[in-house]
């Protein structure tokens, strides 16, 4: 036998739909052990089971409520290794779009995001063909997005300080730019950041991107690099993001998370969270609010 944990996670305010949630599961899995990590915000039900519960059937109990379902195995539930991306994760924007809204090419330069973020053309040529568009931008707009448009996500502040205070590594890899990434990275406390560069020259943005491209591939070597570097085993590592360029990296984590995500993330990663902020992955790792940090 081995013990699963599940844990029920509500963004604020929702209570009553959480304590809704734990009773559905608790007629559905007997005589499981319940733990309260956050008042009114998360909740633990352990369990003993030969195989793996049915996280689809057991999401199903609660698909019409405002609640987020972990389930996991026990055992290496803390993870030693975060790798996070960044755009629409970390942060609550896509960069590459505010940089378009003020060269004027917002409208295209969306349209091409949302469809690399749902898989629908390859990364790469979606990022070139964006970044073109920014030809001739002075790079004191970059200073400008960065200052007045970006803004992080909640939660996220909380949820590198408390993995870092509890010995993990924290890894920001995005596919956007540099001159967003390493601010934001330094910001939120991450030990690491990966992305791309922006080429410029006599103070205006090229078009161009460096190579190598940070893409999706770039993002799994990451989080198997920095496993291997750091000795945690595959187990022990947790990666987050929202688009389809994120899979291969949550589909090597050992807990893959798909955050506010695009329909093909969600659907191959180990756990999404749909309603809470970025304090979920702490609870989803069985840390309780009072173990939080910032």
């Amino acid at each position: 036998m081995t013990e699963f944990v599940t844990t029920l996670i509500a963004a604020p305010g929702n209570a009553a739909a959480l304590e809704a949630a734990r009773a559905a599961l608790a007629d559905a899995v007997p005589g499981a052990r319940t733990t309260w990590l956050g008042e009114h915000e998360a909740v633990d039900l352990a369990f003993e089971a030969a195989e793996a519960p049915d996280r689809s059937a057991l999401g199903r109990l609660i698909d019409q409520l405002p609640v987020d379902l972990v389930v996991q195995p026990s055992a290496h539930r803390r993870k030693r290794l975060l790798v996070a991306d960044m755009d629409s994760t970390m942060i609550a924007q896509e960069c590459i779009d505010e940089l378009a809204d003020l060269a004027g090419f917002k409208a295209e330069v969306a349209a091409l995001t949302e469809r690399a973020m749902a898989g629908e053309i390859a990364f790469a040529s979606a990022l070139h063909e964006r970044a073109a568009l920014l030809a001739g931008l002075p790079l004191a707009t970059l200073a400008e997005v960065l200052e007045t448009r970006i803004t992080t996500m909640p939660g996220a502040r909380t949820l590198v300080a408390t993995m870092r205070a509890n010995g993990a590594a924290a890894v920001l890899v995005s596919g956007g730019f540099t001159d967003f990434a390493e601010p934001v990275g330094r910001l939120l406390g991450f030990d690491k950041v990966r992305a791309n560069r922006l080429l410029a020259g006599d103070g205006r943005l090229t078009g161009r991107v460096g190579e190598p491209v940070v893409d999706p591939d770039t993002k799994r070597a990451t989080l198997e690099e920095e496993a291997t570097r750091l000795a945690v085993p595959p187990e022990g590592t947790l990666a987050v993001g929202d688009g389809a360029n994120d899979i291969p990296m949550v589909e090597a984590a050992g807990l893959g998370i798909a955050f506010h995500a695009k329909p093909r993330l969600a659907a191959i990663a180990d756990a999404r969270i749909d309603h809470g902020d970025l304090t979920a992955l702490l609870y989803a790792q069985g840390y309780r609010r009072s173990d939080f940090v910032g």
